[in-house]
């Protein structure tokens, strides 16, 4: 029982996880305000998924967790998987979006959007939405994040530095995970860009890397890459299998959140598109039909003019007054 009860640490994230909790608080009271009962259920209901995801990030940066995996590195892959799956999916599906907007001080409702979309100090905000919410930066940095802290130098520098594990991986590993899930998990008002497809493919490039990190550090060695777990005062685990046993976990429980995210959307593929192959097509065909439309906007109103020339049928010529013939 003391390995659960015990080592519960103080992690700033603690403070700022309470705070969002606030300002969201702040933020649904004051929709429900102007709103209807059944959207401020739903929007309560809704919370529940975001709250949930801030206990996951709470317990795996302030419980024994946190405290366990600087002595074992498969406890320290639970934890990144929970920093960078789990957390940051139920983060996205509750949606807090709206009201955390709304929580904004000295405005509300609709105020708040106009002042986010047209306000100068949220310029830079705007910027680096614009950026970082395409789809393929945001997989690409969710990648890249799990690639960069699993290199040895990397990993070792988290480990014995603080400030660099606490603010710059796991700072990292939330934030690309949170723009990563929501290319695939509903939450509103935020719409993905990618289509069905793309999803379908960045899933199973994200799953492929994982699987080639598991193999770097399972099958393509035969001895422990991390400095930091190589002489752990009281472990007996060997720091290889205990490397092994991490690797796995990073291969079979990431799978756990992948591959049935992956499923649904090939399964909506199917019923949407007609099947993959149709989608295929239809995805190619859009850099020619976007070139198309490009070339009629080009043309403007000249096109215009055809079509409205050739839209309106020729004026036919007027009947010859009639005259008055001379009586015979």
């Amino acid at each position: 029982m003391h390995y659960i009860l015990d080592n519960w640490s103080f992690d700033p994230f603690g403070i700022i996880a309470l705070a969002v909790a606030v300002w969201h608080e702040i933020g649904l009271r004051r929709l429900a305000s102007r709103s209807r009962p059944e959207r401020t259920r739903e929007r309560r209901l809704r919370s529940l998924w975001f709250y949930s995801g801030l206990a996951v990030l709470l317990i795996a940066v302030e419980s024994p967790l946190d405290y366990w995996a600087d002595s074992y590195f498969l406890v320290h892959m639970v934890q990144h998987l929970l920093l960078m799956f789990a957390a940051p999916s139920l983060v996205v599906a509750g949606a807090p979006w709206q009201p955390l907007l709304d929580a904004l001080p000295g405005r509300s409702g609709r105020s708040v959007t106009r002042g986010v979309m047209s306000g100068g100090w949220s310029r830079p905000l705007r910027w680096a939405g614009g950026v970082f919410l395409r789809p393929w930066v945001a997989v690409f940095c969710f990648n890249a994040a799990m690639v960069a802290w699993h290199i040895p130098a990397l990993f070792d520098l988290g480990q014995s530095n603080s400030a660099v594990h606490i603010w710059l991986e796991h700072g990292s590993f939330f934030a690309t995970g949170v723009l990563f899930w929501l290319q695939f998990i509903p939450s509103p008002p935020f719409r993905s860009r990618l289509p069905l497809l793309g999803r379908a493919a960045a899933l199973l490039a994200t799953n492929i890397v994982m699987i080639m990190i598991a193999m770097s550090l399972s099958i393509f060695v035969n001895h422990p890459v991390y400095a930091a777990y190589g002489h752990v005062a009281g472990v007996t685990l060997p720091a290889f299998a205990d490397q092994q046993i991490g690797a796995a976990i990073l291969w079979v429980c990431g799978d756990f959140w992948a591959l049935p995210t992956m499923t649904v959307t090939i399964r909506k593929l199917i019923s949407d598109e007609g099947g993959i192959g149709t989608a295929l097509e239809r995805f190619l065909s859009r850099g020619g039909q976007g070139a198309a439309v490009r070339g009629w906007a080009s043309s403007g109103a000249a096109a215009r003019s055809v079509l409205s020339a050739r839209a309106v049928p020729p004026a036919s010529p007027a009947p010859p007054a009639p005259t008055d013939r001379p009586s015979s």
